[in-house]
């Protein structure tokens, strides 16, 4: 299954460059923020189905 995440705002390329580096020195964090999507995204899905 495949996500596509947008950006709620638009970012400096200084903010985008900040995140990307805490992504990949902190990959427990990226995991969690994986988690955290997925769980928004099936209980938009269940909501809807329901």
């Amino acid at each position: 299954m495949f996500f596509t995440l947008s950006a709620s705002r638009l970012m400096k390329a200084s903010e985008v460059r900040r995140q990307c580096q805490e992504a990949r020195d902190n990959p427990a964090l990226l995991l969690w923020i994986e988690v955290e999507a997925k769980k928004r995204y099936f209980a938009l899905t269940k909501k809807a189905a329901s």
